[in-house]
């Protein structure tokens, strides 16, 4: 990758030693009100065929970093964090349908390299699959209701169409009959 003219390269642990303090931290409050409605989060997983390999990547990220929680740096700050907080998750979309969430534990406002704020999710290292659920592709995050959310799946349950060749659920799941 050629560098861009006036850019400064930095390690990891540089940056981390001379990035600035958040601006912002919010954290998830722990006994949250189970009837107050929840707001989500749902965001495309880019690059990702599946569940299990996104299991893999975030594991091999909390090995490589040294971390109990996972995180997802995004431009923007959920002007709703607070809401985000009392409970509510990350739903990911793979191969065009929500697969699984995993619950959102903080949310932090800081630099990036370039001094340009950005958002560092912070997220339950638990996956919780959900009932697959066609979704379009679409940039960026979107808020999702408590009400539109799909629901989860029972442990050791499989998904409808986990036992058809890929190319047919595909195809099903094109037609909107999965």
């Amino acid at each position: 990758m050629a560098r861009k003219p006036g850019r400064t390269w930095t390690t990891t642990k540089e940056a981390k030693r001379n990035a600035p303090p958040p601006v912002k931290v919010a954290r998830a409050r722990e006994g949250a009100d189970a009837d107050a409605p929840t707001l989500h989060l749902i965001k495309l997983c880019v690059g990702v065929d599946d569940v299990q390999e996104l299991a893999d990547w975030q594991k091999k990220r909390r090995r490589q970093f040294k971390r109990r929680f996972n995180t997802h740096v995004t431009r923007s700050y959920p002007r709703r964090a607070d809401e985000l907080l009392a409970g509510g998750s990350l739903y990911w979309v793979i191969a065009g349908s929500v697969r699984v969430r995993q619950r959102i534990i903080g949310a932090i406002q800081r630099p990036d390299s370039d001094g340009v704020l950005c958002c560092e999710l912070r997220l339950d290292p638990k996956l919780v699959e959900t009932a697959p659920r066609a979704h379009r592709p679409f940039q960026g995050w979107r808020y999702l209701e408590a009400r539109d959310a799909p629901p989860d799946l029972k442990p050791g349950r499989k998904a409808r169409g986990d036992r058809l060749p890929p190319a047919l659920v595909d195809e099903l799941r094109s037609l909107g009959l999965l």
